[in-house]
């Protein structure tokens, strides 16, 4: 069953990129231009970082990536690190117990429904996640840095997108197309939590605007579906 599903997200992600073939955009893009909101995440940084630390403090049971969905098993199980995903809203769809735990955040979500997915990434030390590309281009990919104390050394965490790399540093963000190639590393002794959201991409052609309202319906039902198998394991 898992390698049917491999296959057919392999398939699937060739047949959405040739889809958004004639989209052509730098993989660092404009945030003031494409994201003005991020002002306003800004603005409630302190808040954001607080939420943040306080669930990674509360809640040893984060679920790694690949706990979440099986087919991201080669990016987030590959060295025996842990990358956890908490996430607060999937495909539209907002998990209410999740939302609940980070207010600030959801009344941001609230207030902007161009971000269509929001999660809190916590990266263990040492953890590297691999170069892979993103399979639609209908999103952009948003990351705040919430909380990184090995930023100023030599083991600070970076990201690398088409082979540009940009290291993390609190408070800092960047707006880009992770369709590229990118990977990731946090090679200190102390976690990297990072603020991930996806913003969805302005278009004017049909074709794209369809494609992303039928993406859109098929994660928010297995979303959907994802919300209730994680109340039932809360309650074990």
């Amino acid at each position: 069953m898992a390698t049917l599903a491999k296959r057919l997200m392999t398939r699937g992600s060739a047949q959405l990129r040739r889809l958004y073939a004639d989209i052509d955009t730098p993989p660092v893009l404009d945030v003031d231009r494409l994201f003005p909101a991020h002002h306003d995440l800004e603005s409630r940084f302190d808040a954001l970082r607080a939420e943040a630390l306080a669930v990674y403090n509360g809640a040893a049971d984060i679920p790694r990536f690949h706990d979440i969905t099986a087919t991201q098993a080669r990016i987030s199980a590959n060295d025996g690190k842990n990358w956890r995903m908490f996430l607060v809203k999937s495909y539209g769809h907002v998990i209410q117990d999740n939302a609940a735990r980070t207010p600030e955040l959801a009344r941001f979500l609230r207030a902007n429904p161009q971000v269509t997915t929001a999660a809190i990434s916590y990266l263990d030390p040492g953890k590297h996640i691999p170069a892979h590309r993103g399979p639609f281009r209908g999103i952009l990919r948003y990351h705040l840095c919430l909380f990184a104390p090995d930023a100023a050394g030599p083991d600070g965490p970076w990201l690398q997108v088409d082979q540009q790399r940009i290291p993390y540093r609190e408070g800092a963000d960047l707006l880009w197309d992770d369709t590229y190639l990118h990977e990731v590393l946090n090679p200190g002794p102390h976690p990297r939590i990072a603020l991930l959201l996806d913003i969805r991409r302005p278009v004017d052609r049909y074709l794209h605007r369809a494609l992303f309202r039928w993406v859109m319906i098929g994660g928010r039902l297995s979303s959907r579906v994802l919300e209730r198998r994680m109340r039932v394991a809360a309650r074990r």
